[in-house]
């Protein structure tokens, strides 16, 4: 990119779309080389457990590659031998790409100091440190587990999600790196050791001091979201406000980011010097409430012009659009929200509900949003798709 250093608003949603690969054409037949590259360019997937259209994990993937096999997630996560990701705390829980194993280190160092975000499991890290160790070695003898497999190990109640303490235990293991995700049955984890799941060249490779490992990580999200400000880098890899404020005025100063203006965003704003500037962005994809363009929401407003705020956890008197909304990207703007469901029991992709945004006509976006929801429905296994009456007509459906 040329020295500009001032950018417009549609100039930075460009960027920010090509850095996510929504710029790009996808495959006629998706393989795991695909998945990698959209892995590799994301460094993470985020997982959550809502499955009300699927798990989260999944979407990122479809939303670029369009309908590609599962399994090849499946795979790249959970292969005995050819893992490519770990799961880890990354952007909340996450898959992230198995190279960068070595940058969280010092996140799970301070977790077994009981430092970090999570203050509850830390307490209880403080206090049960002998039924913990207890945990880690049953593990270590038994693996690998899941919760429900532990000795004694049964769902709990409590304020923790109802969790038990056997499972509690595993999450602190986890959390401070002791243990890690073998693999998955259905969505609930299993437990095992690293050194019996995680190849020697990563679990050997070299540990970086915390400032270097920051660094990186802050290096990593401006390459993903190409332009960007500090709360959104730090939001990437959920870096604490303190250290992410020490290592960008010093990456700033190696020329790992570059400070610009752009339009209607108070800054300071920074640029992926390696950064592409598209002319035009030709994007067709309807994107989860988890995925990376729309993870940071003051972003996706100053960007898109887009207030987004899934609202899974609004009474449903009280909610606005629905239950589990998806952005629709159209071009280089999220043109539409679509409450969306998948009725396995009736093989129906359910459209709740199509919100277009002010100044968005019905009939400008109908044609390509009737091809995604006939793209996703088949993706997902469904025969049929179900949508407001107003609606069907102008979907072909």
């Amino acid at each position: 990119m040329t020295a500009r250093t001032r950018f417009s608003r549609s100039q930075a949603r460009r960027i920010a779309l090509a850095a996510q690969g929504l710029a790009e054409g996808r495959p006629a037949a998706p393989t795991g080389r695909h998945v990698t590259r959209v892995l590799g360019r994301s460094n993470l997937l985020q997982i959550d457990s809502v499955n009300v259209l699927v798990r989260a994990h999944y979407m990122p993937l479809f939303s670029r590659l369009g309908a590609y096999e599962r399994d090849l997630l499946e795979k790249t996560a959970y292969h005995p031998k050819k893992r490519g990701a770990f799961e880890y705390w990354g952007h909340e829980a996450s898959l992230i790409r198995l190279d960068l194993h070595p940058l969280f280190r010092w996140r799970m160092a301070r977790a077994a100091r009981g430092e970090g975000t999570y203050g509850g499991l830390a307490r209880f890290g403080r206090e049960k440190r002998a039924f913990i160790e207890e945990v880690r070695r049953e593990i270590e003898t038994r693996g690998p587990l899941s919760a429900g497999e532990l000795s004694g190990g049964h769902k709990g109640q409590g304020s923790w999600w109802g969790w038990s303490d056997g499972k509690r235990a595993l999450e602190w293991l986890f959390w401070a790196g002791e243990v890690t995700t073998a693999t998955r049955r259905g969505f609930e984890r299993v437990y095992d050791i690293p050194e019996r799941v995680l190849p020697s060249d990563i679990l050997n490779a070299p540990t970086p001091s915390d400032e270097e490992a920051q660094r990186e990580l802050l290096r990593l999200s401006i390459r993903a979201l190409g332009i960007a400000s500090e709360r959104c880098l730090r939001d990437y890899f959920r870096i604490e406000p303190t250290d992410a404020k020490a290592r960008i005025p010093e990456l700033v100063e190696n020329g790992d980011l570059v400070p610009v203006e752009v339009e209607g965003w108070p800054g300071p704003v920074y640029l992926d010097p390696a950064a592409k500037l598209p002319r035009r962005v030709e994007a067709r994809a309807l994107v989860s409430p988890f995925d990376p363009i729309v993870w940071e929401r003051t972003r996706t407003e100053r960007l898109f012009d887009f207030r987004y705020r899934i609202e899974i956890y609004t009474p449903a008197e009280k909610r606005e659009f629905g239950y589990y909304c998806l952005p629709f990207v159209l071009g280089e703007n999220i043109v539409a929200r679509l409450d969306l469901k998948a009725d396995r029991a009736t093989g129906r992709l359910l459209v709740h509900s199509i919100h277009p945004e002010a100044g968005v006509a019905p009939e400008a976006i109908a044609s390509p949003l009737g091809e995604e929801l006939r793209l996703m429905a088949g993706w997902l296994g469904l025969g049929a798709i179900e949508a407001p009456k107003d609606w069907r007509k102008r979907l072909r459906i």
